[in-house]
């Protein structure tokens, strides 16, 4: 590799996944302080009515994580223990970890290779007398083929969960990722292309589920808790369900407040390091390509969330892992999104998964590369990738 300097210095690093962030969100979260109400509150009430008009429901509960919305949604559906929820071995380990703490059993369906999405043919050879749920995962924010999931569940009337942590935006056939299933869940991770630290929201089809999850999400109490201690009275509650300790705070909720009405103009930012990185590396010679995203598909709208790239060695002429970490030297953050499921020593020994039973994800854990893409990044940020990247190729 060249001797030249690195890109950038540890100074200077590009941190992944850097969320933006503006003025009006530090103005709001000091006047959350100030006022004094940080706990669950009316900025979280208005919080979940501003995300719920954005997707064009009646309505949205806000939770802690897209981990607890998960988790609930399965709650909601009575999980017994031996009930199976299939989904996705290419996610992060919360998807399944949620399943196994309602009480189900998650069994993996592998991926297409080109959108990296679970595969519709893999899902119906995964459904047994046991299955009760579809649990798929818009990865990188590419929506999935819903059309053929969906008629699955109808066929075998099993309920569809949508994890939508990187699919805030994306659309499909004209509707919101999320809408579409039984439930939508959602992350406001600080990685992710709106954000609250930490956080989630939960949709559902049925108002009753909703209703249901709000109660679950702050200890099984029939009252929230600025409700009981606000000026309107003092109003006692009632616990009606083992609850978990779930509830988004207001001083999250500031920050989503001025995030959500940003939300399409942070995507077209991200649309656009997307279209440079697409530019830059289909034109990268032969013996030094990476393995680029599948066009975005008809009739859909791509969140954008990811940028993801695929090192084969035979293709680059490099390992995936020197790659990670000669794109480090190069001052440049990188991700993994994601090893798959089964390499990971706790699913094997407990679910008695490996990795060769899902090949197509397994080879794609081990080649993938997540690239910073952030409504944050400025020009010369991008640049500094591309140029890095053809740096540890040896492209210049």
């Amino acid at each position: 590799m060249s001797e030249r300097p690195p890109v950038r210095t540890k100074d200077n690093f590009l941190v992944f996944g850097s969320p933006a962030l503006e003025q009006e969100e530090i103005d709001e979260v000091v006047a959350c302080l100030k006022s004094r109400w940080i706990g669950t509150g009316p900025r979280t009430a208005q919080f979940e009515r501003d995300f719920a008009a954005y997707k064009g429901v009646p309505a949205a509960v806000a939770l802690h994580s897209c981990t607890a919305a998960l988790h609930l949604a399965m709650v909601a559906l009575n999980l017994k223990p031996g009930d199976e929820v299939i989904t996705t071995p290419l996610t992060f380990c919360a998807t399944v970890n949620a399943i196994l703490h309602a009480g189900g059993t998650p069994v993996l369906a592998d991926i297409d290779p080109a959108t990296l999405n679970i595969d519709p043919e893999k899902v119906r050879e995964k459904i047994t007398d046991r299955t009760r749920a579809i649990l798929p995962v818009h990865f990188a924010g590419r929506p999935c083929d819903m059309d053929a999931l969906l008629a699955i569940a109808a066929k075998h009337k099993l309920a569809v969960i949508e994890d939508c942590a990187h699919a805030i935006e994306t659309l499909y056939h004209g509707r919101h990722a999320g809408t579409l299933g039984d439930f939508g869940c959602y992350s406001f991770y600080v990685t992710k292309n709106i954000i609250t630290g930490e956080g989630g929201m939960v949709v559902a089809k049925n108002p009753d589920d909703l209703a249901r999850i709000k109660v679950l999400g702050l200890h099984g109490m029939s009252a929230d808790a600025w409700k009981r201690f606000g000026d309107e009275g003092y109003k006692h509650y009632a616990v009606v369900e083992a609850g978990f300790k779930y509830n988004m705070m207001d001083l999250q909720a500031a920050l989503g407040l001025h995030q959500l009405p940003r939300v399409d103009a942070y995507h077209v930012k991200r649309e656009a390091v997307w279209t440079e990185y697409d530019a830059a590396f289909s034109s990268l010679p032969a013996g030094k390509r990476l393995g680029l995203p599948a066009p975005q598909e008809p009739n859909t709208l791509h969140a954008r969330h990811l940028y993801t790239v695929l090192v084969d060695k035979d293709e680059s002429g490099i390992l995936r892992d020197d790659f990670l970490m000669a794109m480090t030297r190069q001052g440049i953050g990188v991700g993994v999104h994601y090893l798959s499921l089964p390499e990971h020593p706790y699913y094997q020994e407990r679910l008695g998964w490996k990795p060769e039973q899902y090949p197509v994800a397994a080879r794609v854990g081990r080649q993938i590369v997540s690239l910073p893409i952030s409504a944050r990044l400025e020009k010369q940020d991008v640049a500094d990738v591309i140029t890095a990247v053809r740096r540890v190729l040896e492209v210049e």
